[in-house]
C-alpha cells in the first residue's frame, strides 16, 4: 500500500483550492507570462514557476494535505491547441516537481503531504464526436507519463462529464503506469 492510501485510510485528505481561480485572479501578461499562449495556464509551469510555487505555498500555509498540479489542461490534445503538444511530458513533469518543491519547504512541521496529478476533461468529448477514443486515450497516456515521471503520489481525473472521456483518461493512466512500471492510486471525479 502506498503512503497516500495509508493516509486516506485513517484520515480525511484536505486538497488545495482551485489553481485556475488563482491564475485568473492574477495580473499576468499574455506575452511575458504566458509566452503568447493566452489562456494556457499550464505554460506557467515553465514560464512562471515562481508564480505556481507561490500558489502552492499559500494552499499549504492554509492547511492543505495535498496539492493538485497545474495540469488541468495538460493532455497533449489540449496543449496542441496552443502548439505545445510536444511539451506534454515536460509540462506535466515540471508541474509535479513544483508541487514537490513547495511541499519540501513545509517539511519542518512533520506533516505528510502529497502531490496529486490533475487531469482535466480537455476540450474535446468523444461521445459528441469531437475526437476519436484512441486519439484521446493516447493524449492522456502522455500526460500521465509526465505526472508519473514527476513523482505524483496519485492521479485525479477531475470535472469529467463524458463517460468515454473518463474511460480514455483512466485507460491512458493505466497504460502509462504499465509502461513506466509504476502503480499509483487513480481517482476519478464525475461532474
Amino acid at each position: 500500500m502506498t503512503r497516500f492510501l495509508e493516509f486516506i485510510e485513517s484520515q480525511v485528505l484536505l486538497l488545495d483550492g482551485a489553481m485556475g481561480t488563482q491564475i485568473q485572479g492574477a495580473n499576468l501578461e499574455v506575452e511575458k507570462d504566458y509566452w503568447g499562449q493566452e489562456n494556457c495556464s499550464e505554460i506557467l509551469n515553465l514560464s512562471r514557476p515562481d508564480f505556481v510555487l507561490d500558489v502552492h505555498r499559500k494552499y499549504l500555509a492554509a492547511g492543505a494535505d495535498a496539492l493538485e498540479t497545474n495540469t488541468f489542461g495538460g493532455a497533449s490534445i489540449t496543449l496542441g491547441e496552443f502548439d505545445l503538444s510536444e511539451k506534454t511530458v515536460e509540462i506535466n513533469k515540471r508541474a509535479c516537481e513544483l508541487a514537490h518543491e513547495a511541499i519540501a519547504e513545509f517539511k519542518h512541521d512533520g506533516r505528510p503531504r502529497f502531490v496529486i496529478g490533475a487531469v482535466g476533461p480537455g476540450t474535446k468529448l468523444p461521445s459528441l464526436g469531437h475526437i476519436g477514443y484512441d486519439a484521446l486515450e493516447a493524449s492522456f497516456v502522455l500526460q500521465a507519463e509526465g505526472l508519473i515521471e514527476g513523482k505524483a503520489d496519485a492521479i485525479l481525473i477531475e470535472t469529467s462529464q463524458d463517460p468515454l472521456q473518463i474511460k480514455a483518461a483512466i485507460n491512458g493512466a493505466r497504460v502509462a503506469m504499465k509502461k513506466l512500471q509504476v502503480d499509483i492510486p487513480l481517482m476519478a471525479q464525475v461532474t
